[in-house]
């Protein structure tokens, strides 16, 4: 989970700003520069669907095999899916 040499550090303050709405689907990409609501490192690169809003957080469920999980996530650690 670690990043590349020119990547370290901080991410932008724009992936913060995004705007994300229920109902719309989400890629978990961890930000290990950002410790407060990072998701488990199994659901690295999945994609869910945003159910809810939960003050800086999203609420998000995310398909693992037969299961549904329901995820926590802060805003640092989504970006919109282009799929």
């Amino acid at each position: 989970m670690s990043k590349r040499i020119r990547q370290k550090g901080l991410s932008s303050p724009s992936k913060v700003l995004v705007d994300y709405e229920v109902g719309q689907r989400v890629d978990v990409v961890i930000d290990s520069g950002f410790h407060k609501g990072m998701p488990h490192k199994r659901y690295h690169g999945r994609t869910g669907v945003v159910t809810g809003l939960r003050g800086r957080a999203v609420v998000v469920d995310v398909g693992i095999g037969k299961a549904t999980r329901t995820l926590i996530v802060r805003r640092e650690h989504l970006q919109p899916s282009r799929g």
